[in-house]
């Protein structure tokens, strides 16, 4: 059983006074958590800037970037 069954399971077994109660401490307990706020990624960021880049041009730029990188293997 999971922790919300268990709890729906006892708040069913309760007076409504106290299934009241129960209510008004959890919304207190939802109002003091901190609100995680989901992330964008970066293609949404960019979503705005009409930015349409293909993977070839990805690979060129790679290829551009790493071309100079020092290398011990050769």
């Amino acid at each position: 059983m999971s922790v919300e069954q268990a709890i729906l399971e006892a708040v069913r077994e309760l007076p409504a006074d106290k299934q009241n109660e129960i209510l008004d401490y959890a919304r207190r307990l939802r109002q003091e958590s901190p609100s995680v706020q989901p992330r964008r990624s970066g293609k949404g960021l960019w979503t705005d800037l009409n930015i349409a880049l293909t993977a070839e041009e990805i690979e060129e730029n790679q290829r551009e970037m790493w071309k100079t990188f020092p290398r011990e293997d050769i």
